[in-house]
């Protein structure tokens, strides 16, 4: 009975997991996905879901299909083994129906790797060095910011979010278009921030670029990591983002940044600074 009501909550569980997102950085015993910031992130998760009906699908109907094998073929109720060795229409069923599986998937998974990888026309850059072990960022098209280097908070000062604060919180405007360059001062990183749908490696003497566009609305703080092996602090290199509104961003512009070291809470969709 325990075995069936295993199986029973585990088959429950995967019906609503597709419905289930969490916040804007990990979660304790979180398994799925974040919540969308971003279109390219809305894309993401919505290819995710049409592939995981598609696996289930599968799963279930090979489960079946050989649950009904070991009962209908089993010893007992054959005791005279078949002699079949070739049956040609299973054989064109099982090599055409994959192949049109697979047509099904690249369609829509060709549509949204162009979606990621063509830059659209953006509306500002922002420049991201890998260093060992912390993060550079750099405003190219707002000189008198100056680029500043995000080090992670220890755990006294993190608290519940040690491994995810920083000293100093890359700032971009919401509803923005913006593209992102990204090296490396050293060795192989990357840059992923899950709720974006961004992830690209940050690789020395190479620029790689990718855009993001957090939809309007979703002002707030978001979390990434260094996501390639990068040396015995790589756990320690946090990617902190502050989405704030096109006023708040051009204020921090005008105020050189400066508050990119000082403490920055965003409080009811507006940045408060503290001297």
């Amino acid at each position: 009975m325990r075995l069936v009501h295993n199986i029973t909550a585990s088959l429950a569980l995967l019906l609503i997991m597709p419905g289930i997102a969490f916040a804007n950085k990990p979660t304790d015993g979180g398994y799925w996905l974040q919540d969308a910031a971003t279109p390219v992130m809305e894309e993401l998760t919505k290819l995710h879901n049409f592939v995981f009906w598609i696996i289930l699908g599968i799963t279930l109907f090979v489960m079946v299909m050989m649950g009904w094998i070991m009962f209908r073929f089993s010893a007992k109720r054959n005791p005279t083994a078949s002699k079949t060795t070739h049956h040609v229409g299973l054989e064109v069923a099982w090599t055409i129906v994959p192949i049109i599986i697979l047509l099904v998937m690249v369609v829509p998974s060709m549509r949204l790797l162009y979606f990621q990888d063509a830059l659209p026309e953006t509306e500002m850059t922002i420049k991201v060095t890998g260093n060992t072990w912390n993060w550079e960022y750099a405003y190219p098209d707002h000189p008198n910011v100056e680029s500043f280097i995000s080090n992670p908070l220890e755990k006294e000062d993190a608290g519940d979010l040690y491994l995810l604060k920083t000293d100093a919180s890359l700032v971009v405007p919401v509803d923005t278009k913006i593209k992102v360059l990204i090296t490396s001062s050293n060795n192989l990183h990357s840059f992923a921030v899950p709720a974006f749908g961004i992830k690209m490696d940050a690789v020395p003497g190479r620029i790689n670029e990718t855009w993001f566009e957090v939809n309007p609305g979703k002002e707030g703080t978001y979390f990434g990591q260094c996501s390639e092996l990068c040396g015995v602090n790589h756990y320690k290199m946090p990617i902190e983002i502050e989405v704030v509104s096109k006023e708040d961003f051009q204020s921090w512009v005008a105020n050189d940044g400066a508050f990119t070291t000082a403490v920055v809470s965003y409080d009811n969709g507006s940045i408060v600074l503290q001297d």
